[in-house]
């Protein structure tokens, strides 16, 4: 019998990102993980075939969404086919035998640093430095061992790379989680998730008093509830814009497939995005 092959997954950032965690949680800890070190080269590489999945931020409860992944989930049309959550804790990790007193930079991804701010307040000798990811940061102490450095990252880098923790949680606001999406080619998810069914879509209407009132009211008229909107300008036609809409349901429910029959009818752009089971 022919061997299955074993998933493959890309993500931005390095082994011990917070979005490895994520692919993790979504398609268990055995998955071949491919780092890639932007956004769209993730996307690319499920578009080439070089990874069967891709997992991505799309939004975090405290910085908003990650626009740049809206674009290109409309770019690249590979449909969303999971969810899941993730608590964001940061950590102060440094090299084995350094001390606090020693430590005069941190280095992190900047949404991370921002994360920080309090504790960059209150310990001025510390001087945030922007980095590409925060696991990064940490593969960066092993190899070049500065001896002044610590990095801002999740526990699973500092197990990862051997390093320490000098201080756990150091995050202005604990309640910090970051929504992602399992993207890919493959009608259907590998996992089945929980709870209620959702959809992601994205329209356009014309400029006209009313319209996206009469988009929305296609949900509001079959109590469908809407969990999010979110706008994009339209760059082939300045300030016209997207709009993405989670709603809850599947794509394949009568109310859902009534409400997207007639928001196709009065839109001059209309996608569904994908529909899926969030992971808790």
């Amino acid at each position: 019998m022919e061997k299955k092959e074993r998933i493959s997954v890309a993500f931005q950032g390095e082994l011990g990102a917070f979005s490895f965690s994520a692919a993790q949680k979504l398609l268990g800890a055995g998955v071949k993980a491919l780092p890639c070190p932007s956004f769209k080269e993730v996307f690319q590489a499920v578009n080439s075939d070089a990874a069967s999945h891709a997992v991505i931020p799309i939004e975090n409860t405290l910085h908003g969404s990650v626009h740049e992944n809206y674009d290109y989930l409309l770019e690249y049309n590979l449909p969303i086919r999971g969810e899941t959550s993730i608590r964001i804790s940061h950590n102060l990790i440094t090299l084995r035998g350094t001390r606090f007193g020693q430590l005069r930079r941190a280095f992190s991804h900047p949404v991370a640093l921002n994360q920080c701010r309090s504790f960059f307040e209150r310990h001025k000798q510390i001087e945030p430095v922007p980095f590409y990811d925060t696991a990064g940061s940490v593969k960066m102490l092993q190899e070049e061992r500065p001896p002044d450095a610590a990095a801002i990252a999740s526990e699973t880098a500092a197990d990862l790379y051997g390093a320490i923790i000098l201080r756990r949680n150091i995050e202005d606001n604990r309640r910090n989680f970051t929504r992602f999406f399992l993207l890919t080619k493959q009608k259907q998810p590998p996992t089945s998730g929980a709870g209620e069914w959702k959809t992601s879509l994205v329209f356009s209407t014309r400029n006209i008093p009313g319209a996206l009132f009469r988009a929305t009211a296609c949900f509001a008229l079959r109590d469908l509830n809407m969990t999010k909107i979110e706008s994009r300008p339209l760059r082939s036609r300045p300030w016209e814009y997207l709009f993405y809409l989670d709603i809850l349901g599947a794509e394949n429910e009568t109310r859902v497939k009534s409400a997207l029959a007639n928001l196709s009818e009065m839109t001059t752009l209309f996608k569904v995005l994908g529909s899926y089971r969030p992971t808790p």
